[in-house]
């Protein structure tokens, strides 16, 4: 697996409020920059509250422009991990967010990332791709959530 770049963010709102806004998909394209497209194709159901179990994305923000497919598990509101089930460019994808209550309505959010494209590209490059990519979501995340709360 290659290296994982991560980092945090602490959000104005308890972790079941922050992980809807993960689950809720198909509303991406309003918030994380560079999706065009999130569209659930199959779903879980009963203990996972009927959360997304594989999801295609069309994503265009640089350096990564592509279409792919993640598949999901989820920790009830306490972590979501995924994994490349098909890509364009992309070789390998993994990634979770891990939330974790600090108290009073507030919750630390870690986003792990760690990618692979299918062409040559300098490990430094890459990492501050991914980095790039982190620190936009998790903006976006916070806003989103906190602009619902």
């Amino acid at each position: 697996m290659p290296e994982q770049t991560t980092s945090s963010i602490v959000v104005d709102a308890p972790p079941s409020a922050v992980m809807d806004v993960i689950a809720d998909f198909p509303a991406y394209p309003t918030w994380a920059k560079g999706v065009k497209v999130a569209d659930v194709r199959s779903s879980f159901a009963g203990e996972q509250s009927d959360r997304a179990r594989e999801v295609f994305f069309t994503l265009d923000v640089a350096p990564v422009k592509d279409e792919y497919t993640l598949a999901y598990v989820w920790d009830g509101d306490r972590q979501v991990t995924w994994t490349l089930v098909e890509g364009k460019m992309l070789k390998a994808l993994d990634g979770a967010y891990v939330l974790d209550d600090l108290g009073g309505g507030r919750t630390e959010v870690t986003y792990r990332l760690a990618l692979d494209v299918s062409i040559p590209m300098i490990g430094m490059i890459k990492r501050k791709g991914e980095k790039i990519l982190i620190d936009t979501a998790l903006k976006g995340l916070k806003q989103r959530v906190e602009s619902l709360g």
